[in-house]
């Protein structure tokens, strides 16, 4: 079976599947999120907060998580939890 992960709020992502996991902050992003907020493969895990990674997937969806790309990438490497104080409410 494959490795799933918490991206924050109780949402949950198949490891197998993310192809990248990128900061929300670079122009070419924000156009991709855009983009795919237009033709409905955003997946909006963010509960409303501030989008802090985006999941890439392998079916050209963008998972959006306010957690930190570092914590995501952590906890699908199977790494100890860096105890980032910002991402501890999101649990």
């Amino acid at each position: 079976m494959d490795k799933l992960i918490n991206i924050g709020f109780g949402n949950i992502v198949n490891t197998a599947k993310i192809i990248a996991i990128v900061s929300p902050d670079s122009a070419p992003i924000k156009r991709m999120v855009q983009k795919a907020k237009e033709t409905g493969t955003a997946i909006d895990a963010t509960q409303g907060r501030k989008t802090k990674a985006v999941l890439v997937m392998e079916s050209n969806q963008m998972v959006l998580s306010a957690l930190l790309p570092e914590t995501i990438a952590g906890r699908a490497a199977g790494t100890a939890y860096d105890n980032n104080e910002k991402d501890k409410d999101i649990e």
